[in-house]
């Protein structure tokens, strides 16, 4: 082969290795790597199950002819707004993508519910659900990964007081003179205490311990963690524990046992100055004891990515505060979509066989 050929050879080589697409994780992968549990229940033992005829399906693109391809013989009913949902909705089977009130009171036949986010407060009080008649699965540890990546950033720019030279940055200040670099302070050495030590808040463990720092956490399910995780406390050892902490993340699902929990009394037991950093649920804190304790110094910076309420008013003041970083709900973006797409697609062949599917929500324990 002469060299120019071989050269062209060459080229076409790496051009196809470079735009080739990775490989798809697969699902047993995922499983194992993301901890997921199947539900207890297998699907053919419901009472109204008769296998997969007709499904509704919103929020997707493209990605519904893989469905199709997956269940040939299956009707799917693609739509575009509730109302359209709601008036197709009687004889489907199950419903991909939406779970509101209006629509699961239409779909007279439907026997499961798969939703897009991991959060599922909006879904556990819609009667068929909480009856139990409908079963809702979620996105739960799917986008954990980069959501405890967005947390660590946060925490990393609070201590490093990036959010006073970002601000700055628009008058063109060089500010090397600032207060703010003498109360920069490393995290490696300190406490990050985990609230909920769930997918998400597991991520965030990981994270930290790898910068050096010492975690520990709480659960409402057990004492047990991973080895990076020195201590797990159960959720009432709560102000005990975060007496401990330099950094604190918020991990919690929206339930009626965590709605407002973390609170004046929360605050008021935290260590002078620690950083609190929420990617769990706006409404797991009360937003005025916030503002207080770190308008009052208790609290000594905060990274928000959900607020209470959301979207936080333009006019509140958590946007003045130079030692506050919020961001839009978004700690999930830029992570791998894929992982949503396999585990669809597995509920989805699990469905249509009978068997168990996973991650199933307990609508008492609300996620």
């Amino acid at each position: 082969m002469n060299q120019a050929l071989l050269r062209l050879v060459t080229c076409i080589f790496l051009l196809l290795h470079a735009t080739a697409s990775p490989a798809e994780i697969s699902i047993d992968e995922l499983i194992r790597d993301a901890r997921i549990v199947e539900g207890q229940i297998a699907v053919r033992d419901l009472p109204h199950w008769s296998g997969a005829k007709k499904l509704m399906v919103t929020r997707l693109g493209d990605e519904v002819d893989a469905l199709r391809l997956l269940l040939p013989d299956a009707e799917f009913v693609v739509v575009n707004s509730e109302a359209e949902a709601i008036g197709k909705a009687a004889d489907v089977d199950a419903i991909i993508g939406s779970c509101s009130e209006r629509l699961l009171a239409a779909a007279k036949s439907a026997v499961w519910v798969q939703i897009f986010s991991s959060g599922a407060e909006r879904c556990v009080d819609v009667p068929a659900i909480a009856s139990g008649q409908v079963v809702l699965t979620n996105m739960q540890k799917m986008s954990a990964p980069v959501i405890g990546e967005h947390a660590v950033a946060m925490m990393l720019a609070l201590a490093r007081r990036l959010p006073v030279y970002a601000k700055g940055m628009s008058q063109g200040a060089w500010m090397r003179s600032s207060e703010a670099s003498a109360s920069m302070v490393p995290v490696s050495g300190k406490t990050l205490l985990v609230i909920g030590l769930g997918g998400i808040g597991t991520e965030v463990a990981e994270r930290a311990a790898a910068l050096g720092m010492r975690v520990i956490g709480t659960r409402n399910s057990s004492r047990e963690g991973p080895s990076y995780v020195e201590y797990v406390g159960l959720s009432d050892e709560l102000l005990d524990l975060v007496e401990q902490a330099d950094v604190i993340v918020n991990a919690l699902p929206l339930t009626d046992s965590t709605r407002n929990l973390l609170d004046t009394e929360f605050f008021a037991a935290t260590r002078k100055g620690a950083l609190f950093v929420n990617v769990g649920r706006g409404g797991t804190v009360d937003t005025d004891a916030l503002t207080d304790a770190i308008r009052k110094g208790q609290i000594g910076g905060a990274g928000l990515d959900v607020t209470e309420p959301e979207p936080l008013p333009a006019d509140h003041a958590l946007w003045q505060l130079d030692n506050v970083i919020i961001t839009p709900h978004v700690a999930s973006r830029g992570g791998e979509r894929d992982r949503h797409f396999v585990l669809l697609k597995e509920n989805l062949r699990r469905y249509a066989a009978g068997e168990r599917l996973l991650n199933v929500v307990d609508p008492e324990r609300g996620y």
